[in-house]
Formats: structure tokens, sequence, C-alpha cells
């Protein structure tokens, strides 16, 4: 007898293929069968009534490292379908954290992943082993961060690494692995990765070569020099011969607007021609979300947050900062490609800044009448370089340029401050998708679209089991009426959650059952074997 059946359902299996009729049976966690079902005996019995039945969304890649131990975590996935997050992403993983830079690293990693739950994790086996021990709602894996690895062997501090540094990073690498890490994520476009050169990344990375592990990368520049970026991964990954995965592609700045994008995509096209295993994936928002002081240039971050602290409040650094930033195109100059009035400072802690939070660096100057580089200054300095930020950066036709193509999936990016304003990304993601890209500007059918958030991301980290109506394979299942699926996230009021999904499946145990979240934990910590 089977646990669920769920019958009378239009399925869309994650394949990209049509559309069909039929029922599937769940029995341990697993999808026992799928097809005409008649007659088959279920504790529990679901009559979907034609509406949609597809694989749980599969997020690879979020940065809620620490936000999994909070109570609330996953509400804002499940309302939107997703059952499966994956964290430690662009080279900023919680894990490992040990050793005399693991307070600086923590203070690094706060902006974006949040303030750090008490107990720190010095491998990624302890992290792993403290999420098994968490009941969570949905399931959850973690990339191991070249950042982070490269700042347990030597903090922020800029140069090549050593023959016995590069030994202990190989080993960290090599131990996070085994550990269960599903592939090594890099962030190129912040310290301390930012101060590789492409042969010592390649040699950073050297374990991983013939491996098959997959690797993500936040490229060195999204913006004027991202074309340039691309051909640097791709060097790396000819000369690693592992996969490679293009972390949120884009193209900052106007200028760059519907000219770079085409050119990145026919770049990677030749790349896969070659025989190399290069793909890439998107956010279908034209904001993104970081550290506010990644707008600055990437050399002042070295030796961490509060050496940066001190270069702002010193007059003769801030000019030398100002004159960089005022021209400079060899870094993602942020500012100059957007400009102040697209970026929102976000995340304030300090009482007398609140009150700006949501605002754009702009408004803040004029209302302390100071130039719009004294008021990031300032505001950086005094909250000790621990602030985000939103900013307007990319346009929408390039981003369905990234959709229609095979070879990309889909990702939210959704960072976890602990306090402000969060990106409307964290709760509407995949509702966002399938509402406006799919419903309203047709750029991707639901089969489609459905692919791009469940087999194709589940495939490229080596999720087996995960992102597939077929039997054996997992149950995580939604059922939803695609027309009803709603993202209610705004910037201005970014913790709205979404709605439509009227059935959520982790582990073949309901997770939202009629429309409501269920207390269920069924969640999984997933390791690489």
């Amino acid at each position: 007898m089977f646990d669920w059946l769920i019958t009378n359902a239009k399925i869309v299996d994650g394949s990209g293929g049509e559309p069909f009729r039929g029922d599937v049976a769940v029995a341990d966690g697993k999808i026992a069968a799928v097809g005409k079902l008649s007659g088959a005996a279920a504790v529990q019995s679901l009559e979907a009534g034609g509406k949609t039945l597809t694989p749980g969304f599969v997020d690879i890649h979020r940065h809620g490292d620490a936000a999994l131990f909070r109570p609330d975590y996953g509400k804002a996935e499940l309302t939107q379908g997703i059952t499966t997050a994956v964290n430690g992403n662009c080279g900023l993983s919680l894990a490992p954290a040990a050793g005399e830079y693991a307070e600086e690293l923590l203070r690094y990693l706060t902006p974006i992943t949040g303030a750090p739950p008490a107990r720190r994790f010095g491998t990624v086996g302890e992290y792993l082993r403290e999420a098994e021990g968490t009941p969570l709602r949905l399931n959850t894996g973690i990339m191991v961060g070249g950042g982070t690895l490269r700042a347990n062997v030597t903090g922020f501090a800029e140069g090549e690494l050593t023959g016995e540094q590069y030994r202990r990073l190989h080993a960290l690498l090599e131990g996070a692995l085994a550990d269960g890490a599903l592939g090594v994520s890099l962030g190129l476009g912040y310290a301390p990765e930012c101060f590789y050169t492409t042969d010592q990344l390649v040699r950073a990375l050297e374990p991983l070569r013939d491996s098959g592990r997959v690797v993500t990368v936040h490229m060195r520049q999204e913006g004027d020099g991202v074309t340039r970026a691309l051909a640097e991964m791709i060097e790396v990954a000819r000369a690693l011969r592992t996969p490679m995965e293009i972390s949120h592609l884009k193209a900052i700045g106007r200028r760059n607007w519907r000219r770079a994008v085409p050119r990145m995509l026919e770049m990677i096209r030749r790349a896969r021609d070659e025989g190399l295993d290069v793909t890439c994936d998107v956010y279908p928002y034209t904001a993104g979300s970081t550290q506010l002081m990644h707008v600055l240039p990437p050399e002042f971050q070295s030796g961490g947050t509060e050496a940066l602290t001190a270069q702002l409040r010193d007059e003769g650094a801030r000019e030398v900062m100002r004159a960089r930033m005022e021209v400079g195109t060899d870094f993602e100059n942020i500012s100059l490609l957007v400009g102040f009035e697209n970026i929102q400072a976000t995340g304030l802690m300090r009482p007398e800044n609140r009150q700006f939070e949501g605002w754009p660096i702009s408004d803040i100057a004029n209302l302390r009448d100071v130039s719009p580089y004294d008021a990031l200054f300032d505001l950086l300095a005094a909250e000790h370089c621990q602030t985000s930020m939103i900013d307007f950066i990319t346009t929408e036709e390039d981003i369905a340029a990234i959709l229609r193509e095979p070879f990309s999936c889909v990702i939210s990016d959704a960072i976890y401050p602990s306090a402000g304003l969060l990106h409307p990304r964290v709760c509407g993601m995949t509702a966002h998708l399938l509402e406006h890209f799919v419903r309203e500007e047709s750029i991707l059918t639901l089969p489609q679209a459905v692919r791009k958030l469940t087999r194709l991301p589940a495939d490229r980290l080596g999720l087996n089991g995960k992102g597939r109506i077929k039997a054996g394979a997992d149950a995580d299942l939604l059922l939803f009426d695609p027309d009803r699926v709603c993202e209610c996230a705004t910037y201005s009021n970014p913790m709205q959650l979404s709605q439509g999904m009227d059935w959520v499946f982790v582990g073949g145990v309901p997770a939202i059952s009629q429309g409501e979240l269920t207390q269920a934990r069924t969640g999984r910590v997933l390791r690489n074997t």
C-alpha cells in the first residue's frame, strides 16, 4: 500500500517535455510509481483536479548558511515551491572557519549570511552534522567557498600564497569535499580571492583537476570587464578539465546592456562545442544584493573589515578611493556603472543610520549635504562595513536572453542579513519567474521553466533523485495552478510570502497542505558522496 496517491494531475516532470495526465504514488519518501494507477491503494489520496504536478524546485545558489539555524527558516522557500536549497556560494561559505583568521572571516560574511550561530564550524563536516541535528523544513546542501578556504590560510592578505600555504589550502579543500560539500564556489569579485592571478587560481584549485567536481564562480568582473572575466574562467575550466558553472551571469551598466551578454552566450556555446562542461545560471531580477563594501576598489579590502574601516576614516585613503571610483574600469566599479541613485543601503545596524534603510546613497548624500562618496564612506565606517545593499544593475532583455539558452538554470542568489530590507528574491524568485517570464512575457514555456528550476540544477550538482518525477526519485513534489502563482514580495515590503502552492511535499510528507504550512520537518542534509 502506498503512503500517498495523487490522481488526475497534469504532470510536468522536469525534463522539459510536454505535460501529460497521470497519477503519482508515493511510498517511504520516494516516488513509487507514475502512470495510470486506477485501483491502487494508499493510506491517503489526493485528487489533483487537473492541477499541475512538478518536482520540488531546486535553488542551487542561496546564502542561507547561517539562516537555516533560524526557527522560521524554510517558510519563505517552501511557499514559492523550493524544496532544496544549496548554500555556501560566491566563495563565501560559513565553514570551515578555524584558526587565527576565523573571527575576521565571520565578520566579512555577516552582510551576506547574517550573524553566524554561536557555534563556530571548524570543518564542513561539523557544519553538516549541526544541520543534521536541526529540524529542517527543506533539503539543504553546501558548497565550500574558495574565499573561505583562502581566508582560513592567510586571512585577507594580498599576494601569492607560499608553497606551504597552498598545501594547507589543498588539504582544507579536499577535507571539505570528503565531508560532503557539493562542490567548490568561487567569489573572484570578493576578497580574498580577488587577489589571485589566473595561474594562482588554477594552482589553488589543483585538487579538482579531472575530478568531475563542479566549480561555481562569481566572476572577477560583471561590468566593463565581464567578457574578459568569462574568458578567464573558460581558461580555468580548460586547465582543470572539471565542470564550470558561471554564477548569476549578467552585464552591469547601461553601456554594457544588450552587448556583453550576447557575446558571453556565444563564448559559452563555443566552449561547449569544444567539449568543455561550461554552463551558467541567472536570477530573474534587474537588481542584485550583496555587501555594500563591494562598491569599493578591491585592493582596499586587504586586511579585512576592520582594516577597511580604518581606511574609511582616513582622509588620505578616502581621496585615493574616490579617485579610483570616479574613473576606474579595472574592477567592478558599480557606482560608476549605474550611479549612486541605483545603490540602496540595507541591513543598517546603528540606530542613527536606520532611518536610511532602503535609501539610495545619493539621497543620503543630499540629506547630509555631502558628496555621495563621503556619504558612502561615512556610512560604511560607522557600520564597520557590516551592511548590505540592493543595486539596480541589469536589464530585463539580457535576463530574457540568458533564460532562453538551454544550458542556463535559474537561481535566487538570496542573501540573509540579520536585519533590514531583504531583496524580494528571498521570498519570491520562483513565483516571479512563473508569473512574469512564463505567464506574462512568454519568454519560457511552463515545461522549460520547470526544467530550469528542477532537473537542470539538480543534475548540475549531482543531486541524484532530485528534480524529476519518475519512479525511484525523491518525493519532493509541488501541486499548484500556474495561473494562481503570485509573487507578493516587493522591494519596499520584501518579506511577503508567495502564494499559489496548494501542496508541497518534502520527502513524501506535506510541508504545505491545502495552501497552509504544516509542522513537518522532513528536510534532509545532502552530501556529495
